[in-house]
């Protein structure tokens, strides 16, 4: 909700597993993060979310657990629980010790909700996962009694100790993983999910593709590379040799993640990636699209890594028509430049709550 700096997340964990959990887990997701943003009395609103479920053929309940998290940019932080294994705040390292009051629904007994306020410092994380985690390797030989909370904390802290700048998206995937290497032949038993939110200070990249309209301006387009504060993206071999020459900085080739798809990597001093442009850019998106982990080590991956590690991410397209991109034997979903942009900044803000811009020159 960017006009009251919040963020609302919820997971939520239907009963059982397959098509019926998913749809418990959805409805539930919805209408939590609906009501969390109303601010009504949620006590009254778990109620009404209850009521709303379908209810399962064989065991005659509806039901699903959920974790909401709901963040001011301020740090002041409202955590609401119904039977989801319990949140970690971790600070300085360490599992920050919780004050949580609990409440009952009149109408159902035996939901208790658990809600906590905090206030988030720099560089706190709330890391939250369903039981199909905290119980990966249930049964097994190794883990009767499944991975259970207290693997899940200890790992978590071990993660941040060996990287204390680790992203949330990274930490997030790194407890799947483990929870899945913990399940006889790497399957899970239950549905896993699990979420981290890291509060901290903006991380900001610029991306710079397509010479500019007018070759007066490049100077201008190579200053507003070097003085950027932050991490650095040239896509376009043009693009790559105009700020080379404007800098006095070598533009070498890097067979780095190269692949047969897209043309190879190439390295300037001082920028963290130097990529072909409309074919790694138009791969970027689809990647972005698709949403998928990554998988690949290629231009596109790379490039994709670097935008979901960044928060506030500014595009400089150059307006000059590249002759290029004019052969009609490229293939038929290349886009201009301008408009693949705007398809790749407009995913980043709907499906990733980034802060994009993109400017012309």
């Amino acid at each position: 909700i960017p006009e009251q700096s919040r963020i609302i997340s919820v997971l939520s964990d239907g009963l059982g597993s397959g098509v019926k959990a998913n749809i418990l887990a959805s409805m539930t997701a919805a209408m939590a993060c609906r009501f969390a943003a109303s601010n009504m009395d949620f006590l009254h609103c778990a109620e009404i979310m209850m009521d709303a479920l379908p209810v399962c053929q064989v065991r005659k309940i509806s039901y699903a657990t959920f974790t909401i998290v709901d963040c001011h940019h301020s740090g002041r932080t409202r955590v609401i629980e119904m039977d989801s294994p319990g949140f970690l705040l971790i600070r300085r390292g360490r599992i920050v010790p919780l004050q949580s009051e609990e409440k009952a629904s009149p109408r159902w007994q035996d939901r208790r909700l658990r809600f906590t306020e905090l206030e988030l410092e720099p560089d706190d994380r709330i890391v939250l996962y369903s039981d199909g985690i905290s119980q990966a390797g249930l049964g097994s030989a190794e883990y009767p009694l499944g991975w259970r909370e207290e693997g899940c904390r200890d790992y978590v802290l071990d993660q941040v100790a060996d990287n204390p700048s680790i992203s949330a998206r990274h930490l997030a995937e790194n407890i799947l993983v483990a929870a899945l290497t913990r399940e006889p032949r790497r399957r899970a038993q239950d549905d896993m999910s699990a979420g981290v939110i890291y509060f901290r200070h903006p991380r900001r990249l610029i991306v710079l593709s397509g010479p500019p309209y007018s070759k007066g301006r490049d100077g201008e387009y190579a200053r507003m590379l070097e003085e950027f504060d932050g991490k650095k993206v040239i896509c376009g071999g043009t693009t790559a040799t105009i700020l080379g020459r404007e800098l006095a900085r070598e533009v070498t080739l890097d067979l780095r993640g190269s692949s047969l798809e897209l043309p190879p990597l190439s390295r300037m001093p001082g920028v963290d990636l130097v990529t072909e442009g409309i074919l790694t850019l138009t791969s970027a998106a689809q990647m972005l699209e698709d949403a998928a982990l990554l998988r690949d080590n290629n231009p596109a991956a790379m490039l994709v890594d670097l935008m979901l590690e960044s928060d506030v991410i500014g595009f400089v397209v150059g307006s000059r028509i590249n002759e290029a991109h004019q052969d009609p034997n490229l293939p038929m979903d290349i886009e201009i430049r301008r408009n693949i942009i705007k398809r790749i900044a407009k995913t980043l803000e709907d499906r990733y709550l980034k802060e994009v811009s993109v400017q012309y020159i």
